[in-house]
């Protein structure tokens, strides 16, 4: 008799564990339970560049591939997507000589899409970054990120501007603390920064598309 509630009572705690699992991969559910899991993801990482420009002097940063707080499938690096860098334009910012440019998924622990070094425009056309310097969102795991972008107007040139492009960086901070110092090490190089930031939903979880999955989706 024992024996036989041990196994009954290792049945009944089985189904209780399976259960939320099978429910939370349901239509909708699926999709609100992985908004809500990248949403406190975020907020509990932090921003891994915008944490270490607090303070800082702000300009605006548009960008007319925003749609409402969304990025368009255009520049996503996706079998949807055309892999195409986002349009963004400000004004020249007073004693600045050049910008820099640091796109990142704050969803990550630094995982940087664009990067771009000496930048002299202020207005960059859609897909102006060689596919060197950008590769657009990808999010193979799904669900609905957001993605920052960065513009950092400086004194001086940067020599090297750091980070791997596709790939998490763990020491962004520290990359902006040295875009921060000059040749002599002296701290305010950065004069100011823009930011704009949008949402990107990997296209296999919106229920209102239809995804061809002989197509591969790229990670």
């Amino acid at each position: 008799m024992k024996i036989l509630r041990t196994i009954a009572s290792l049945i009944v705690i089985s189904s209780i564990a399976l259960f939320p699992g099978c429910s939370a991969r349901n239509g909708n559910a699926e999709a609100v339970s992985g908004e809500a899991t990248s949403a406190v993801a975020a907020e509990e990482s932090g921003n891994a560049i915008g944490r270490y420009l607090e303070g800082r002097d702000t300009f605006e940063l548009t960008s007319d591939d925003l749609d409402n707080g969304v990025w368009p499938d255009i520049i996503s690096y996706t079998h949807i997507g055309e892999n195409r860098s986002p349009q963004l334009s400000w004004q020249p910012v007073d004693g600045a000589n050049v910008y820099v440019i640091y796109m990142v998924d704050s969803n990550t622990n630094g995982f940087l899409h664009w990067k771009s070094n000496n930048v002299t425009e202020t207005v960059l056309p859609q897909g102006w970054a060689s596919a060197v310097d950008y590769t657009g969102p990808h999010i193979g795991h799904g669900y609905t990120h957001t993605f920052d972008i960065y513009v950092m107007a400086l004194k001086t040139p940067e020599d090297r501007l750091k980070g791997a492009v596709n790939a998490v960086n763990k020491e962004l901070g520290s990359f902006i603390e040295e875009i921060d110092t000059d040749a002599d090490g002296n701290k305010g190089n950065i004069l100011a920064y823009g930011r704009i930031s949008g949402t990107f939903t990997d296209a296999r979880f919106r229920g209102e598309r239809t995804v061809d999955e002989n197509k591969p989706y790229y990670m």
